[in-house]
């Protein structure tokens, strides 16, 4: 619009608005229309959910309902020829993606985790999500870069296509865990599963940012010891970021005495508060605010989470609980939308298809290799059987993290290559939450994990040193094998952290000592383990 034409309306007190035959009245009336329409989707997205759960329909999980829901309007709407109208309901920056759906949705992946599996499995979850995730993304990554230089596929610069490689390798396996509740599997593979893709989630988007940084500082000459110098900046520096809110939150709560009946309100308010200040102040220091709020998940959990009132503790855990399944329900809902309404660059399918192929060879060197590593130092009684591997290389579907770094990736990369990223994401998002999550079922019965349970295995997990074990090594093992030996020495750190934790830590920032931590663990570890049973006694 020019100027002249909007100092005619302002002259004639006429607004651009009016001008086009539209008043606030009517844009008003539309946002309410947008947010009835968005309302709908999700009461639909969790009825349609728990029928298929009640009628134990595997085939759909929820998550893949979501994705169908937001396919099928955004097609309606291309059809309609309402697509101008509807994205203007749809239209929201990506920051109220980063701000506002992703850090509940992060948050209560660390704040959910149960301690006793987690840490039994620590060594191995850390191997897979950190090193495995590294491996991926770096494999997926040369792979695409050869597809293009042999004229397979459309070619990238190197260090996008590690981009690429970083930001496919993040995991995001609820429609697998959902199912593995259902049908009732290995306690230490759900651990696996769960904890791989807490942790990768942050291992992915440090990676994401650091090749990003590589990026733009390509004509400096960095070399690689200052690529590594980067991510471990950014990466430890927002776990401690993390880890120190969640320390400090769990003092204020330990002595400013909440926990009484008159001051709830404000106890809760305060709980909410902590995850977002350790997300904003992460942003603010340049550093992850993703990676920040799930190490503040982890530690609130573990610390603060004992400090509050047995109301307060019910309360918080289900406004993260509903807060989360909103956000992660929606953002299904707007990815499927996204896919139907968006301009995307199909010319490049040949890029699609490969990297698919890509990043399930990434997966399978990701998850053989790091259970190969495990594997050398678990006595034979604890080592990840095969079946075990195999579910673990299936569970790999890709979702929300890997979508919204994707979305920033077209603002990130030259026009055109941030397109094809993203289409070429967003397919494989689709492909893998739809096959893969309903064939789930049929995978754990295939390879027999079905009814493995809690019932056969939770006493061998965590008998011992206060549920984490200690294995036994083999005293006459070879002189030479001093690979082995460092690995096993490096496992035996976690018996070490678990005294450390029962004997300073918990009793410094928890109002109780480590052995009555110790005694709530098993008894709640007994209810969940006489509950698993009942629960798979009735199935069969």
């Amino acid at each position: 619009m020019s100027m002249e034409y909007e100092h005619q309306l302002m002259a004639m007190q006429i607004s651009p608005a009016d001008a086009h035959g539209t008043t606030p009245g009517k844009e008003q009336q539309a946002a309410g229309v947008g947010i009835l329409l968005q309302i709908m989707m999700l009461v639909l997205s969790f009825v349609l959910g728990h029928v298929l759960r009640r009628h134990k329909f595997y085939y759909l999980p929820e998550a893949s309902a979501s994705l169908l829901i937001g396919l099928i309007v955004g097609g309606l709407a291309n059809i309609s020829n309402t697509e101008t109208n509807i994205r203007t309901w749809f239209n929201f920056h990506e920051e109220f993606f980063f701000l506002f759906l992703l850090p509940p949705i992060i948050f209560q992946s660390g704040f959910s985790l149960s301690p006793k599996p987690f840490f039994s499995n620590f060594g191995a979850i850390v191997t897979f999500a950190i090193l495995g995730t590294l491996i991926s993304s770096v494999v997926t990554g040369i792979l695409v870069y050869l597809g293009g230089l042999i004229y397979l596929t459309y070619r990238l610069p190197f260090v996008e296509c590690l981009m690429f490689g970083a930001l496919i390798s993040a995991t995001d396996p609820v429609t697998v865990l959902s199912i593995f509740q259902e049908l009732g599997t290995d306690m230490n593979l759900y651990a696996l599963v769960f904890g791989e893709s807490v942790l990768n989630d942050a291992m992915a988007i440090s990676l994401y940012r650091t090749m990003s940084l590589v990026r733009s500082h390509a004509s400096s000459g960095q070399n690689f010891f200052m690529v590594i110098v980067r991510f471990l900046e950014t990466f430890v520096g927002s776990m401690s970021a993390g880890v120190g809110v969640g320390f400090t939150s769990a003092l204020l709560f330990k002595y400013a005495g909440l926990d009484i009946d008159n001051l709830q309100n404000l106890e809760c308010c305060l709980f909410v508060l902590f995850p977002y200040f350790s997300y904003m102040l992460a942003e603010g220091l340049g550093l992850s605010g993703i990676v920040s709020i799930l190490f503040t998940g982890i530690v609130m959990k573990h610390y603060t989470y004992s400090n509050l009132s047995e109301n307060s503790q019910r309360f918080v855990s289900s406004f993260f609980h509903l807060i989360s399944s909103l956000a992660e329900t929606f953002v299904f809902i707007y990815m499927g939308f996204d896919i139907a309404m968006e301009q995307h660059s199909w010319s490049h399918v040949g890029f699609i298809f490969f990297s698919i192929i890509f990043i399930g060879v990434a997966r399978a060197a990701n998850v053989f290799s790091c259970a190969y590593l495990v594997n050398l130092v678990r006595p034979a009684h604890r080592q990840i059987p095969l079946k075990h591997q195999r579910a673990l290389w299936y569970s790999g579907l890709r979702g929300a993290m890997a979508f919204a770094l994707a979305l920033q990736s077209v603002h990130d990369l030259p026009e055109g290559h941030g397109q094809t990223i993203f289409t070429a994401t967003t397919a494989i998002i689709v492909l893998t939450v739809l096959l893969i999550g309903g064939s789930t079922g049929t995978m754990l019965e295939a390879l027999q994990v079905v009814g493995d349970g809690l019932e056969g295995t939770l006493g061998e997990s965590f008998e011992g040193n206060n549920g984490y074990i200690a294995p036994s090594y083999n005293e006459e093992a070879s002189s030479g094998n001093r690979i082995k030996m460092k690995l096993k020495e490096f496992h035996q750190s976690t018996a070490s952290f678990t005294a450390l934790d029962r004997n300073y830590l918990t009793p410094f920032f928890t109002s109780q000592n480590g052995d009555e931590v110790e005694e709530l663990g098993k008894i709640e570890l007994a209810w969940i383990s006489s509950s698993y049973f009942h629960w798979s006694t009735i199935k069969r």
